[in-house]
């Protein structure tokens, strides 16, 4: 494949970008007593604003806050601008109450940023100004301290230097990743198709609790809104033109071991093509941000054949940032959503068998897949039948990157709340079912024997979103900031 057939492909849908509000805090009294100095803090505040535009959110910059009644008035500010995330930028020491007012009145999360100019003090040459200027971290257990006894979590901290340290510069990259979760959370619209697949309790999900702790807005669709576009809305040109794109992106081998699957067949292809046209204009006229579907239809109807073959379109689509999850699964929905704009892929997943000889376990599922975090060129086999579900089809085939994988499964518990169940591990190398669906050789320490048993004992899915690189501290992140339960399974 070339890359500029890759690229068309794999370009991301527009996304509205999060805002992130910056304000500075210092101590008024230096300003007469130490010239220059505030300038100079300003001068910090610039340098940090401009690491921030590297990563595609929009900033909004509040200036400095220096005493109570500044803080104050910065409150009604803050909560106009419409913000995901705050950082307040430690450029010398302040009193808590430049931070009591803020953090008392804000339910947007708050990160403190102490970025030290320089990374020693040039103890020879030292002054009161030297130490000013770089008493970044000073405050730090004040505003901690008025935090809790104002009710609040402690805010998370990066501490660094404000240059030439790549901890720090990656710690302002995950928390804008965090932003654009937040942010596509509270703005999202997700479809909703059909219902679970009844025998699955673990999946039923009340639509208007997921608005209530995540704010995504649950659009309740008909299949028949898909099926109408694909009888009678698509032209011969684009059909051809789909089918194009898909082989320039899929592999078509020979059928091996499997006697379900076969060489892709032209019919299955062209089914596949429609479909994916048809699910693209319906997304689009509903501006729909991500979809949980499943429908049985009745036996050889319209409706059964094109809600059976959404895969290959669907696929296609949660590379380019529009989760999809079979089975009508909001929950794992939900989780692929967070883990792409986290930039992590998240494809569906479940568990599969385990290889107590080699000590890991298949992780993969059929269905929609993203196929932006694939091991090579992804695979499409015709299948005979979906195993479980009615209908038959194009399957697509792939492993995860080797390398790191994270998993994130949201569940809910007796009481109705949600809970994050999250876990590290890697994908290693070797062969895979050739079944037409996906499957990763998943390593996870100590042994696979204890932690299925120990991912088991927190109440997960049966499904999960599977991301590639460790990122499980950024996941609980985004739990406590939605003040939902969350675990990591180690």
């Amino acid at each position: 494949m070339n890359r500029e057939a890759e690229s068309h492909q794999l370009e991301r849908r527009m996304e509205s970008k999060p805002r992130i509000g910056v304000f500075g805090v210092g101590y008024f009294k230096y300003w007469s007593q130490f010239e220059g100095l505030l300038e100079d803090l300003l001068k910090k505040q610039a340098v940090f604003l401009e690491k921030l535009h590297a990563h595609q959110v929009e900033v909004v910059d509040f200036g400095l806050v220096d005493d109570a009644q500044s803080a104050y008035a910065l409150v009604p500010k803050l909560k106009s601008a419409d913000l995901d995330l705050i950082f307040c930028d430690m450029l010398t020491y302040a009193t808590s109450s430049t931070f009591g007012a803020i953090i008392k009145n804000m339910e947007v999360p708050i990160v403190l940023v102490a970025l030290q100019p320089d990374k020693a003090m040039d103890y020879s040459r030292a002054s009161t100004y030297m130490q000013l200027y770089n008493d970044d971290i000073c405050s730090l257990p004040e505003f901690a301290g008025v935090a809790v006894r104002l009710g609040k979590q402690v805010p998370e901290v990066i501490i660094g230097t404000l240059h030439d340290d790549p901890q720090a510069e990656a710690l302002i990259g995950e928390y804008c990743r965090i932003a654009k979760v937040l942010h596509a959370l509270k703005t999202a619209r997700i479809g909703h198709i059909g219902h679970p697949i009844e025998a699955m309790l673990d999946m039923h999900t009340d639509a208007t609790m997921l608005t209530a702790h995540f704010g995504v807005h649950v659009v309740q669709c008909e299949a028949n809104q898909i099926v109408h576009q694909y009888v009678s809305g698509l032209n011969e040109v684009e059909v051809r033109q789909e089918e194009e794109r898909i082989l320039s992106f899929f592999d078509t081998p020979d059928p091996v071991s499997d006697p379900i699957s076969e060489k892709l067949k032209p019919a299955d292809l062209s089914v596949a093509a429609k479909a994916s046209l048809a699910l693209k204009k319906f997304i689009a006229r509903e501006e729909l941000d991500g979809l949980a579907y499943y429908y049985n239809g009745e036996d050889n109807s319209d409706t059964q054949l094109v809600m059976s073959n959404l895969i290959v379109g669907n696929s296609l689509l949660t590379s380019s940032g529009f989760p999809m999850c079979g089975e009508s699964d909001l929950k794992t929905c939900l989780a692929m959503l967070i883990m792409d704009r986290l930039g992590i892929g998240g494809s569906f997943a479940e568990f599969h068998p385990v290889d107590f000889k080699e000590n890991f376990v298949l992780v993969g599922h059929d269905g929609p897949h993203n196929i932006s975090i694939a091991q090579g060129k992804p695979v499409l086999r015709s299948l005979k039948k979906y195993h479980g579900k009615p209908g038959f089809g194009a399957g697509v085939e792939f492993k995860i990157k080797e390398g790191p994988i994270t998993m994130l499964s949201i569940g809910s518990t007796y009481e109705g709340k949600f809970k994050f169940v999250i876990a590290e591990g890697e994908s290693v190398e070797g062969p895979i079912p050739p079944t037409g669906n996906t499957n990763t050789r998943g390593f996870f320490k100590p042994d696979v024997r204890t932690f299925l048993t120990r991912w088991v004992k927190e109440g997960p899915t049966h499904h999960f979103a599977l991301g590639i690189g460790h990122h499980a501290g950024s996941i609980q992140k985004i739990a406590n900031y939605l003040q939902i339960e969350s675990v990591i399974v180690s």
